[in-house]
């Protein structure tokens, strides 16, 4: 599908550099933004062109606003249009979604993006959705005494002292969910590895979020003539799956290496000049299938899905089109519905010819509310 991507403030503009270092000539890409109130923050990033990024909000005075949600909320809707038009050179009208990304207890990002999310659904018949990295603990902790320097540390170490955070992101994920089609929460916090602080985790956890933003959006694209799927996975299947109601979504995903049939294979190696596809081991294709379906469906996703539970769910395999077993995919299929109760499974395949791996993903909608999301939403009283 074709994906418009905007990142806002400090957190979702490092993620829409990242998309661009990593995907900027991918096909899924339509567009991709920064906006900020920030200038030093848009001057930091290094793989969006200028004419991709944007600062806004004058009264700003070219800086941060600190957390400060009510005046980023005046800043949105204020600049809202003037963000939409800076757009208009990627042309954003043959875009099939627009994605916006930010930190959900910030203060630009988080104030901007509902007036964005409204704008663009006024100006386009396209679903809006919102990938918001919800803010840590540690973040919003109270601040404690250093014995040693008798000044005040925050629990997190290095990591970003924002006071006010939890009740940001409490607000914002209210605002999203009234104007965005879906809402695809990312907790920081459970990404973390034990001692590990939010600044020293920033980079990795950037790149799982672009690795999953890419792997959901990126998989019904294809430059390889060759590898038409079977099964095609376009726009108006990820809109089925995650609804139009603002919920939340969660997306899974795994991985597992693979011999391409190229690297000297004993499975078939069309040693002999033969235009025949090469064939696979079934018994391997079968097992690489059922591995990867499973770990995206019970490994780490993007938040936590209670139970595992979901009214609806959306699977993505991929990988070499001869390990793209169809009877393990189907019985995959069984499986999840199995494991997440969902009444229907819209499936879609990857084929990927020069792809080292076997590849699943699975979105999960309308589940029941995460923990982290409650405790969020429970800082405001």
């Amino acid at each position: 599908m074709r994906l418009h991507v905007i990142g806002l403030g400090g957190a979702g503009g490092r993620i829409a550099d990242r998309l661009a270092a990593d995907h900027g000539d991918d096909r899924f890409l339509q567009g991709i933004n920064a906006f900020d109130t920030d200038a030093a923050a848009l001057d930091d990033l290094r793989s969006l062109n200028e004419s991709r990024r944007y600062r806004f909000g004058d009264a700003a005075d070219g800086s941060g606003l600190n957390g400060d949600l009510h005046a980023a909320r005046r800043l949105g809707d204020a600049h809202a249009s003037e963000l939409g038009r800076v757009m208009d050179d990627e042309n954003p009208s043959i875009a099939e979604a627009f994605l916006l990304v930010l930190g959900l207890g910030g203060g630009a990002g988080a104030g901007a993006a509902p007036a964005l999310a409204a704008e663009l659904s006024r100006l386009y018949d396209t679903p809006v959705y919102a990938v918001g990295l919800l803010p840590t603990p540690a973040e919003s902790a109270a601040s404690e005494v250093d014995p040693v320097r008798g000044s005040e540390t925050d629990p997190g170490e290095r990591d970003p002292r924002r006071p006010l955070a939890e009740k940001n992101a409490a607000r914002t994920l209210d605002a999203l969910s009234d104007r965005c089609a879906a809402l695809f929460p990312f907790d920081n916090d459970a990404w973390l590895r034990p001692g590990e602080t939010l600044a020293d985790a920033r980079d990795r956890l950037n790149r799982v979020v672009v690795e999953r933003i890419t792997a959901l959006f990126g998989a019904g694209e294809s430059s390889d003539t060759e590898s038409t799927p079977q099964q095609v996975l376009d726009a108006s299947d990820i809109a089925r799956a995650v609804g139009d109601d603002g919920e939340i979504a969660a997306i899974g995903h795994a991985t597992q290496a693979v011999d391409p049939p190229e690297s000297g294979s004993r499975f078939g190696l069309g040693l002999f000049g033969s235009d025949e596809p090469a064939e696979i081991d079934a018994s391997a294709a079968v097992s690489a299938i059922e591995t990867t379906i499973r770990k995206a469906a019970r490994g780490k996703s993007t938040v936590e899905v209670p139970e595992g539970r979901a009214d609806r769910t959306l699977l993505v395999v991929g990988g070499p089109p001869p390990w793209l077993n169809r009877q393990a995919i189907a019985d995959g299929r069984r499986w999840l519905a199995e494991e997440t109760g969902s009444d229907a499974i819209l499936s879609g395949d990857a084929p990927k010819p020069d792809g080292e791996t076997v590849f699943a993903v699975v979105l999960r909608s309308g589940v029941d509310e995460p923990a982290r999301v409650r405790e969020i939403r429970e800082s405001i009283p």
